[in-house]
């Protein structure tokens, strides 16, 4: 860019100053909803719930197929194939 382009933009200094943060903001966002670490837990958790005798096999199946699908949702979403 040159000297005067830069004087001329500078009042939009600010817009792509936020515009850029809001990228960043999104894409941490972004990365921390499609993380199977949460999800992968969350089963261990679960099937710990169940041979503990904390929850039911009903509920227990209900919440994996959730987890499942969430995973699958996320896995699609690595290869670009979202849903």
């Amino acid at each position: 860019m040159g000297l005067l382009t830069q004087l001329g933009t500078f009042p939009l200094a600010p817009v792509r100053g936020v515009a850029w943060v809001m990228e960043r903001v999104m894409e941490a966002a972004e990365n921390e909803y499609y993380d199977t670490e949460p999800v992968e837990r969350e089963l261990a958790e679960l099937e710990r719930a169940l041979l503990a005798g904390d929850i039911d096999e009903e509920t227990f199946d209900r919440r994996e197929d959730e987890l499942l699908d969430r995973l699958d949702e996320i896995r699609a979403h690595e290869q670009g194939t979202d849903t």
